[in-house]
């Protein structure tokens, strides 16, 4: 259960979930809760920000190649104090973009520091650090962002009201340097790549046996391409919808911030998915749930296309958020199920670009038809056809994703 993971574990499952919490300050739906204000004081149009937002997110992804595979190389808690540094200047510095340039540069050191490393220092730690009970320690902490998106979406409309967009950015990174690097060294100074979780010590350690992969064989491997438009499909449609809330709220008619509001439902079911879904990946494994990962996002899309009453909003964010759980604990655990842990820092760097990647193309693809006159239902329909299609390629190859064990004595 839960409960014991946290009671023998508590210091590092902590850490996950602050960090993992922290981690939306670069996520795009809260850096799109500023959209309008952007857009309005910089006089740029809904894809003009989309191709900035695009590029810079590319760049990030890029980048996070490099930066990410460190954490196989340095101490957790010295790489965690690195990369919360480096969270603190991105959102000081957002606070000053006048001009198109540091714009692009805000959101590349953003998207950067907290949708990628954040991110990814939480998730590979737990998924390193965890062996029987991953499932469930990744849904845990995962909760992190859940909290994120519950209050921080209506939280920030509402400081909105009142405190110039700016001024929030530096409140916020004041937050930042004051608590994460201090939360860090307290929680995870003890924390090895070799470090272990707690348990019995008469449970076989059967994640010892599968094959730890390099990331240039991982590329190498067909089967890693079959999964990745079903793993890619729900960053990338989310983020497209989140980044352009304003034009779907347009679009539909629906009230203002109803997207931001209905961002509650999308939290709780993602929290409810989170738990049920760590579970199931301990008891079933990733790779055989992977065929129901996209299937709330059909759903989803669905909706977006038939419906048009303000309610559906939250209908269709709770749907989204279904996916989302499911995304983040099958995304975390699946590399360390088929691909082994000594090397999950590099996998997971670059999967966790690619993740980026994916969300940098969204806003592009996003800004660039809503600018061409696509209403919002052709782009859910088209979002629907890509989704339909990566499960059933995960369908088609599913019997390959078995990982390689190796016999040891």
């Amino acid at each position: 259960m839960i409960i014991d993971i946290l009671k023998s574990n508590f210091k590092i499952i902590i850490f996950g979930f602050i960090f993992t919490f922290f981690s939306c300050i670069g996520q795009s739906f809260f850096i799109g809760l500023f959209n309008s204000n952007i857009r309005e004081e910089l006089s740029i149009s809904h894809g003009e920000f989309g191709t900035i937002y695009g590029i810079a997110t590319l760049c990030s992804s890029i980048t996070l190649i490099w930066l990410g595979k460190k954490i196989d190389d340095l101490k957790l808690v010295n790489y965690s104090i690195l990369v919360t540094v480096f969270l603190f200047f991105a959102a000081l510095f957002f606070s000053f973009v006048n001009g198109i340039i540091f714009l692009l540069i805000g959101i590349f050191f953003l998207r950067l520091s907290g949708q990628g490393l954040m991110a990814h220092t939480a998730s590979t730690a737990i998924s390193r650090y965890f062996e029987k009970r991953r499932g469930k320690a990744l849904s845990f902490i995962w909760f992190g962002m859940s909290l994120g998106e519950f209050l921080l979406p209506v939280l920030v409309v509402y400081l909105l009201s009142f405190v110039y967009w700016r001024d929030l950015w530096i409140q916020t990174s004041i937050l930042i340097l004051l608590v994460l690097p201090l939360f860090s060294f307290f929680t995870v100074r003890d924390i090895s790549i070799f470090s272990r979780e707690n348990k019995n010590n008469n449970e076989k350690n059967e994640f010892y046996l599968v094959k730890s992969w390099t990331r240039k064989e991982v590329l190498l491997d067909p089967k890693f391409y079959t999964m990745l438009p079903a793993l890619l499909a729900p960053a990338f449609i989310i983020t497209g919808i989140v980044i352009n809330q304003s034009f779907i709220i347009e679009s539909k008619g629906w009230e203002e911030y109803a997207i931001a509001k209905a961002f509650m439902f999308y939290s709780a079911f993602t929290v409810l998915t989170l738990f049920l879904s760590g579970l199931l990946v301990d008891k079933f494994t990733s790779r055989r749930m992977l065929p129901i990962l996209n299937i709330p996002l059909l759903l989803s899309l669905t909706i977006l296309i038939l419906l048009e009453k303000s309610y559906s909003a939250y209908v269709f964010m709770g749907l989204l958020g279904v996916t989302n759980g499911l995304t983040n604990v099958l995304l975390s655990s699946l590399w360390a199920e088929i691909y082994g842990v000594n090397y999950l820092g590099s996998i997971k760097a670059l999967t966790g670009s690619l993740m980026v990647f994916s969300t940098a193309l969204a806003t592009v693809v996003f800004g660039v038809l809503i600018d061409l006159g696509y209403s919002i239902e052709d782009i859910a329909t088209l979002c629907l056809l890509y989704a339909a299609i990566s499960i059933a390629l995960v369908l088609f190859f599913q019997k390959t994703y078995k990982p390689i064990i190796e016999n040891k004595t």
